[in-house]
C-alpha cells in the first residue's frame, strides 16, 4: 500500500472539515458554567512570595487574587485546567501547586477580574467580561 500525499485542495478541504470540531471544543469550554463561590472561602491557601521564589514575577498577581478570593472562586478557569480533578475555580490555580505561576491565561483572568472588581462590577458582570475575552 502506497501513501499518497494529498494535493493542496484536498488538504484545505480536510482542514476546513476539522475546524468546526476545534472551534466546537473551544465553545464547549466557554459554555461550561462558572462555579458557585464556596461559603466562607478565603485566601488562606493562596501561595505567598515565599512559595513563589522560582517565579517572582508571578507574586503581584497572586497578591491580587489574595484580595478577591470570593470573586476568583466564582470564576471558571479559562485555560482548560477546570477539567483537572481537584480544580474548582480560578482560585484553585493560585493554591497548592500554584499552576498560575506559569500560566499567562490564569494570570490574565485574575488581572481582569481584579480590575473589574475595583471598578465596582458584580461577579456576574466579571464573569461576562471573562467569557467575552479570547483567552489564547
Amino acid at each position: 500500500m502506497r501513501y499518497e500525499q494529498p494535493d493542496r485542495r484536498r488538504f484545505l478541504m480536510l482542514m476546513a472539515g476539522a475546524l468546526p470540531g476545534l472551534t466546537g471544543f473551544r465553545a464547549r469550554l466557554h459554555q461550561s458554567p462558572h462555579p458557585t463561590p464556596r461559603p466562607g472561602v478565603d485566601a488562606s491557601h493562596v501561595l505567598g512570595a515565599d512559595d513563589l521564589k522560582d517565579t517572582p514575577d508571578a507574586v503581584p498577581v497572586f497578591d491580587l487574587v489574595r484580595e478577591i478570593p470570593q470573586i476568583a472562586d466564582g470564576i471558571r478557569c479559562q485555560c482548560g485546567c477546570a477539567e483537572i480533578p481537584g480544580m474548582y475555580s480560578l482560585l484553585s490555580c493560585y493554591e497548592t501547586d500554584g499552576m498560575a505561576r506559569h500560566c499567562r491565561i490564569c494570570q490574565g483572568v485574575a488581572k481582569l477580574a481584579h480590575r473589574l472588581y475595583r471598578q465596582g462590577k458584580t461577579l456576574n458582570e466579571i464573569r461576562a467580561a471573562v467569557d467575552a475575552e479570547p483567552w489564547e
